[in-house]
């Protein structure tokens, strides 16, 4: 996946060095939608991705009630 962004990118550059200056840019938004959902793969991937404990949401008491020590 990284090698297809990174041709995606290198297809930009060689665009915008031709002239072709939009279709540089929309290749530019196709590698950044190409990171995105590469990081999303890899952040909620059960085989492959990586635990980040910062991003799981539970609900936890942050106070204990007044009175109950």
């Amino acid at each position: 996946m990284m090698a297809g962004i990174f041709a995606v990118l290198l297809i930009a550059f060689v665009l915008n060095f031709s002239g072709l200056r939009r279709l540089a840019v929309s290749c530019l938004l196709v590698s950044l939608a190409l990171c995105v959902g590469l990081f999303l793969w890899e952040i909620y991937s059960p085989e492959y991705g990586f635990r980040m404990p910062w991003l799981q949401v539970d609900l936890e008491r942050a106070f204990a009630p007044i009175g109950s020590s």
